[in-house]
Order: structure tokens, then sequence, then C-alpha cells
């Protein structure tokens, strides 16, 4: 049978490690409780004898001054099982700290615990430390320790924080393949431009004849470039600070981000992110106690394409004047019509937090169809593409070719 590396807390509160023999993840947890331990993380063993992932997977190389969201992650899921397990913030608060395995999250720990043993609410507690928690999460563990479940709440954070990074892992997977492409693409022709277009060129000078104008267009490319190569780092390094500014400034911003709406394919697939990203957050506001009015202040923040915050806001200034959510939605003009109407049907029937989770399913799995079909569609237009540019520079050599040896014959 498989090794799985735990961390446990005894009934005395203290923290033990070591490794379990069982058939899988749940059948050693179990085997842990059988035992009168509280599993606090239970993952497959590495070959090196290490569980991978954790904060316990140690610090990096070089030291960070921040904490990650992986780590965040895995704080919440690991306070969420102690606290449902019967055990006291403080106590829970203390095992944490003890298995902290990098020095800004032990930093941090450190702070939180000493406000909360001063008498400090967890929400007050992780007030100062707002760039990391974020106004989402502070929110929803305040509205834990009003209804008295803190646990619980701690535990839809954390699947929140897991369906949210599922999202963002997906998007990202499918963009590995094209920017491979892409650098294979500019690596070839800069190859080819550099190292193959020299070759014949110089035999095209000694024959001392005119040459095709496709063949003198590729010549001076390949020229350019082995003189100027610099400027295309120039170049990326100009593009990146144009981005920076353009989205430095929030008039900029919106005109950027209406534009990137308007984009075929890319813009419905934004859209369909953004709304899969704030049905998700307001859903889990809502079935955790915080109302609709600060909720939607909440979900504007986390929205990043500025437009659609820009139409949460005024849905916002509606609800204040008690127009409802459906209706104000649908007069954006902006949000897909089948979340709208889900929205109305969850109003209508007064499930709306329930309703805007279904809304969440239905638009994260519309962000994976659509992440395929554009991979469908953009696959084969870049093959193309690096084919006819290929082709072209060697067509181009091919005519010189051949004009060269029809003048000698």
């Amino acid at each position: 049978m498989p090794l799985f590396q735990y961390k446990a807390a005894s009934s005395a509160g203290n923290v033990e490690a070591g490794e379990i023999e069982a058939r899988d993840q749940a059948s050693a947890v179990e085997r842990l409780q059988s035992m009168g331990y509280i599993p606090i993380r239970v993952e497959a063993g590495m070959a090196d004898g290490t569980a991978s992932g954790g904060l316990l997977s140690g610090t990096p190389l070089f030291g960070r001054k921040k904490v990650s969201q992986e780590e965040l992650g895995n704080l919440t899921r690991e306070l969420a099982t102690l606290l449902r397990s019967g055990l006291s913030l403080d106590r829970s608060l203390d095992l944490l700290l003890g298995m902290a395995g990098s020095e800004p999250v032990r930093d941090m720990l450190t702070r939180i615990r000493d406000d909360v043993r001063g008498g400090a609410a967890l929400s007050a507690a992780m007030e100062s430390h707002h760039a990391v928690f974020g106004r989402f999460y502070i929110s929803m563990i305040r509205a834990g320790e009003a209804g008295g479940s803190l646990g619980s709440v701690l535990a839809r954070i954390s699947e929140f924080m897991e369906r949210a990074k599922e999202l963002k892992e997906t998007v990202k997977s499918a963009l590995i393949y094209p920017t491979i492409l892409v650098l294979v693409s500019v690596v070839s022709i800069m190859l080819l431009l550099t190292l193959v277009v020299p070759q014949f060129s110089q035999m095209f000078q000694e024959s001392g004849k005119a040459l095709p104008l496709p063949t003198q267009i590729v010549v001076s490319a390949g020229d350019w470039l082995r003189a100027y190569w610099w400027t295309l780092f120039v170049a990326v390094f100009l593009a990146f600070r144009y981005v920076r500014w353009v989205t430095g400034h929030p008039e900029r911003r919106l005109r950027w981000d209406r534009k990137m709406l308007k984009l075929p394919l890319a813009g419905d697939l934004i859209t369909k992110i953004e709304v899969a990203r704030l049905a998700r957050t307001l859903s889990t506001l809502l079935n955790n106690g915080v109302s609709l009015l600060p909720a939607m202040g909440i979900v504007k923040d986390t929205v990043n394409n500025m437009v659609i915050a820009g139409g949460l806001e005024a849905v916002r200034d509606k609800l204040k004047e008690g127009r409802g959510l459906g209706k104000p939605l649908m007069e954006q003009g902006i949000f897909p019509s089948l979340a709208v109407h889900m929205v109305m049907v969850g109003e209508e029937t007064g499930s709306l937090g329930e309703m805007l989770n279904r809304v969440a399913d239905v638009y994260d799995r519309e962000v994976q169809m659509a992440v395929k079909r554009m991979l469908a569609l953009l696959e084969p237009v870049m093959i193309l593409g690096l084919g006819l540019v290929i082709g072209g520079i060697i067509m181009s050599i091919l005519l010189a070719i051949l004009k060269v040896n029809s003048l000698v014959a």
C-alpha cells in the first residue's frame, strides 16, 4: 500500500507528523481519526519522503516578502479543519504557526495570534494584513464570527479559493501550447533570416544580377535582424511599459477593457471568466450571511475588467433604490442574458445564493468549452501562419536561385 505523509493534532492539542500506509487518502484520514487524531494534512508521500505542496513545502531559494495565494489557501483549509474539530481559535493558530514553512507566513500568523490573544476578533486581526486576505475574505470571516460558524465559513472560503484556482489554471494551461508555438515560430524565423538567408545572399551578390523583390525584402530583413537584433528586446520592453501605462490610469484602463471585451472570441471568454468569478463570489457571500448591498460592493472589487466593474456599480446604485438585482443587470447590456435570467429566477424563488452558484458552475463549464474552441481555431491558424512565413522565405530564395541559373544558362 502507498505511504501518506500526515500532520495531525492529538487529543492533547499537540501536532504530530509521520507516515501511514493506506489504500487512498480517504482511508488514511479514517485511520488517523480511529487513532484519536485530528487530521490537518494528509498527502501522498514523494520519493524523498516529503509531501508535496502545503505550508511545509519549504521556503524558496530566494526569500519572499509576501504570502502566496497557495499558502493562503492551505492556511485557510487547515484552520477550518482545526476549528471544526473543536479546537479553540487561539490553539489552532498556535498549531498553524508551528507548521508554517516560510517566514512571511510565520510572521503574519504570529501577529494575528498576538492580536487574537489581546482580545481582537479574527477579522479585526486580519484587517492589518488586508493585502493578503482582501475585502472578500475578511467580510466572510466577519460574517462567520457574527453567526458563530467560523469553521464552516473558513471551509467555504477554502472551497471558493479552490474553485477560483481551478478556473485560473484552466486558462493558464490553455495558453501554454500557443505560447510555445509562438516562441518556436519566432525562433525558427530568426534562425532562417540570420543563418540560412546570409549563405544565399553572398552567392546572389557575386552573381551581380538584380534580385526579385521578395528576395530583396527577405535579404534586407535578415541584414537588419543581424545588425539590430537588440531592438526586438527594446520593442518587447516598450510594449510591456505601454500596457502598464495604459492599465495604470482609470480612464485609459476603461478604454482598454472596453476594447478587450469587443475582441472576437477573446472578449466572450473574458466576459465568461468575469461572470463565473463574480457569481461565485456573490453566492459565497450571500450564503454566509452577508447582505446583498455590501456584497455587491465587495464583488465589484474582485472584478478585473473595469467595464464590468462599472456595470456592477450602476447595479448597486439601483439596488439602493430598491429595484432588485436582475433587471438592473439586464439594463447594463454587458452581462450574458442566460446569467441574468437565472438571477431573476433566483430572486423570484427566494434562492438567489443557490442560483448564483449554479450560474458560476454553468460559466465555469462555458469557460472550459470556450477555451477548447479557441484552441481548436487558434492552433491551425498559427501553424498555417508559420508555414506561410517560412514558405515565403524559402520561395523567395528559390526565385532568386532560378533567376540566377536562368541568366547563367
